[in-house]
């Protein structure tokens, strides 16, 4: 009798297409192990090897301009890269040119989509032209780690370098520096905010032209989320440029040199101008009603915003007033962050937020909103971005007056007919450093009767 089997298909058998898409579906530690067989298995393994790659230090950057072919680099899809020096002391060390490593390997990572620039000190113009081959860049965040009195990130080169992206959607910032160009007014007058001098060499863009200051980013159309933290706020081109973007999440943070009222005026001068597409915004300035009265569309602002988030740095005794200014808004979702210090505080706040609600309940005032989430920090490296270059940080683990300030609200709400449930950390979460409370939807039946509260 004879019988008729085919051959068991080999490793060595199968097309090249079926192969990467096997080494794809494996974990990083086993495709360096897979890359290790031999060359065959090496060169199957670059596309995975390379597909996000994190630069830690001046040092690494150098070597690897210097030493990875630059056909690799077209597999990048996630691209991190810190400028900070691994020897912080450079004594006998050659200095290290990091724009020239940068424009020897960027222009040719043609697929990458999430690029994170932690920049020391700032870059020479040589590199803005490289961000024009980044098609597929979508998302930009820029951080300046280094110091801002000796070393300054000037807001004219990082405004050209968003402005060459193709096709970007989310840009973040940190720290960024004002320029003299577009700042006179800051040059040597109190509180002594930085400013860059000697940045007027950045040329023209194609589209903004001389105009590289920070409102600029505006008239870039793909934008989608927005992100600026620790960064002066007080160009007044912020309430008159043309906006050309249709901006979704807009996180504004706060100029620590300034004072409470004048971060105030820069919020409301910003959102008045752009706030009339925003669906989720992240506030560390109050709101007044001088937000709306700044408008310059004819569409009234956040008359789409669904969610809210105070970081750490918003001012206690603002939350009620700010969030009554918001009452308009379709919000759905409320988080707030604060240091642990201040959990007895903004708990109160939030009580009073909620008794206003309830004696507003019939003019339909938060409809709409069915979670509140309440998360403490132990320092605001802590604290959670949205939308873009979102990090996680260690939540604090409450006790004492803390402790006591979060039940006191959870019984406050109960008091309202909230529904109270009371749930572990390990149950809730999987980890015992969090302590939040949760505004979860529940069929309404009454202005309140939609809302409980979770303790996590």
């Amino acid at each position: 009798m004879f019988h008729n089997s085919r051959p068991t298909p080999s490793w060595c058998s199968l097309p090249i297409e079926m192969k990467l898409a096997i080494v794809d579906t494996l974990e990083l530690v086993d495709v360096r192990t897979f890359a290790r067989v031999n060359s065959e298995s090496y060169n199957l393994s670059i596309p995975s090897l390379f597909r996000c790659v994190n630069i830690a230090s001046a040092e690494a950057l150098q070597q690897y301009a210097a030493s990875v072919p630059k056909p690799y680099n077209r597999h990048i899809r996630q691209l991190t890269i810190c400028t900070k020096r691994a020897d912080q002391s450079g004594s006998g060390s050659p200095p290290i040119r990091i724009t020239d490593a940068l424009v020897g390997f960027l222009p040719y990572c043609t697929q990458l989509e999430q690029l994170t620039l932690n920049l020391a000190a700032s870059l020479a113009k040589a590199v803005i032209p490289c961000f024009e081959h980044l098609v597929s860049l979508k998302s930009l965040c820029i951080d300046h780690c280094g110091d801002e009195d000796r070393s300054p990130l000037s807001e004219r080169l990082v405004v050209s370098i968003a402005a060459s992206v193709p096709n970007l959607r989310q840009l973040s910032l940190d720290r960024i520096t004002r320029s003299a160009m577009h700042a006179p007014d800051l040059v040597g007058a109190r509180p002594f905010v930085p400013v860059v001098k000697g940045d007027e060499d950045i040329p023209d863009h194609p589209i903004l032209g001389r105009e590289l200051r920070l409102p600029s980013l505006l008239r870039l159309p793909t934008l989608k989320k927005l992100r600026i933290r620790d960064t002066h706020l007080g160009d007044p081109n912020w309430e008159s440029t043309p906006v050309y973007c249709s901006l979704e999440v807009l996180d504004l943070g706060s100029c620590y040199h300034e004072s409470s009222d004048y971060n105030r005026v820069c919020t409301e001068r910003i959102m008045g101008n752009i706030g009339h597409t925003v669906d989720e915004c992240a506030l560390s300035a109050a709101l007044t009603a001088q937000a709306f009265a700044r408008a310059k569309h004819p569409e009234k602002p956040l008359k789409k915003l669904r969610k809210v988030h105070l970081t750490p740095l918003f001012p206690v005794e603002n939350v009620v007033d700010t969030l009554a200014t918001l009452s308009d808004s379709p919000v759905e979702s409320l988080s707030v962050q604060c240091h642990e210090d201040d959990v007895v505080d903004m708990c109160s706040a939030l009580e009073d937020f909620l008794n206003l609600r309830a004696e507003r309940g019939e003019d339909g005032f938060y409809q709409h909103l069915n979670e509140i989430n309440v998360t403490a920090v132990h320092d605001l490296s802590d604290a959670l971005d949205i939308g873009i270059g979102a990090k996680k940080g260690a939540s604090a683990a409450l006790s004492g007056e803390g402790a006591d300030a979060v039940r006191r609200l959870k019984e406050y709400c109960r008091d309202l007919r909230l529904q109270g449930a009371l749930t572990s950390p390990a149950q809730s979460t999987g980890t015992p450093h969090k302590e939040a409370v949760d505004v979860a939807s529940e069929k309404q039946t009454s202005a309140l009767d939609n809302v409980g509260i979770v303790a996590a």
